[in-house]
């Protein structure tokens, strides 16, 4: 007699009396199944719903939100980055792109205009103020070495003066026989390094003013020069990158690109013909407040120097109050802070 096999309850399909199957079974695992899960653990439901084995369709799992005992199915679509939650890294990368191109435009510009194969835009009149102020700023350098210079051996002059004139008094006192002819020198000399030092002090002023002229007002101005001028390569760079585009084909692939480099083109234009008027008012600026520097400084110069070798100890002095001019006096420290107060 044969053995009847046991009965695996996981292989049996219930069948209704109608030939379909039934399903009573699995909704009783899905409710067991519902049950055993805590309430509060925020987990999702999950359904599992299975079909004949006739059928061309696989297991379906349905997935939803617990939220007391209801399924709340989730939408799908779409993922939208906030602006906020862009990549710092990507960003800077993009950056240093643009720098690369930027520069890389630029260079093959300024390669091109040296091999005499690119054009440059050039305008005329400015171009010739900068010419002038560049050539001019080389002469104010050399009169201002040849200056300090001057103050430097004026300033040993006045030293030896100072030192022969104590020698020729202390001799004076020593030397009776000779009190006389050392006393006249002695005054000489002291009258010469007293002069001498009223003169030096109206050089360092002078030196003073046309530094500042030189290296401050001058540099400044040759700066935003230098910014006027690496506009224009860039904008030339642009310049000529459209024109290329321009005589090519025009087609699905070339507009965009037209249209972009006509976009940087507008842009580095309007930044070269802000920077022409920027260079344009500072030279006009730079002019008016030269000449009266200069002139000023100019005026001093003379007339300290023709005071001095004129022997005009008043002149010479009149010349400094003239110009508001303080001499330091030799030896004499400035006063403390408390002794200010």
């Amino acid at each position: 007699m044969a053995q009847e096999s046991p009965k695996n309850s996981a292989a049996e399909i219930p069948v209704t009396s109608n030939g379909e199957v039934d399903d009573s079974h699995e909704h009783g695992f899905n409710r067991d199944l519902k049950r055993s899960l805590p309430a509060g653990l925020g987990l999702s439901e999950t359904q599992i719903t299975s079909h004949g084995f006739d059928s061309t369709k696989e297991g379906v799992i349905e997935a939803g939100a617990f939220q007391g005992g209801q399924r709340t199915q989730t939408k799908s679509g779409p993922v939208i980055l906030a602006d906020e939650t862009k990549n710092p890294a990507m960003e800077k990368l993009e950056l240093v792109r643009k720098w690369s191109l930027n520069t890389y435009k630029c260079t093959r510009q300024i390669i091109s205009e040296k091999l005499g194969r690119g054009s440059r835009t050039v305008d005329l009149e400015l171009e010739a103020q900068i010419d002038i102020l560049r050539d001019n700023k080389k002469k104010y350098e050399n009169i201002l070495k040849l200056a300090q210079t001057l103050s430097t051996q004026l300033f040993q002059m006045v030293h030896t003066q100072r030192q022969l004139g104590d020698a020729f008094a202390d001799l004076s006192l020593k030397s009776l026989e000779l009190h006389e002819e050392f006393g006249y020198n002695a005054d000489t000399q002291k009258l010469l390094a007293k002069n001498g030092e009223t003169l030096l002090g109206a050089i360092n002023f002078f030196i003073a003013s046309v530094n500042t002229l030189v290296n401050k007002t001058i540099e400044d101005t040759l700066m935003t020069v230098k910014q006027y001028e690496s506009a224009r390569i860039e904008y030339d760079a642009y310049r000529t990158d459209l024109e290329e585009l321009n005589l090519g084909p025009r087609d699905a692939n070339t507009l965009p690109k037209i249209e972009q480099s006509q976009h940087l083109f507008q842009a580095h234009k309007e930044k070269y013909d802000k920077m022409r008027n920027d260079v344009s008012v500072k030279l006009k600026f730079l002019e008016e407040n030269k000449v009266k520097v200069l002139h000023n400084q100019l005026v001093l110069f003379h007339n300290a120097i023709a005071a001095y070798f004129a022997g005009n100890q008043k002149q010479l002095e009149q010349t400094l109050k003239q110009f508001h001019i303080k001499l330091k006096t030799p030896g004499v420290d400035a006063p403390s802070w408390l002794e200010e107060q």
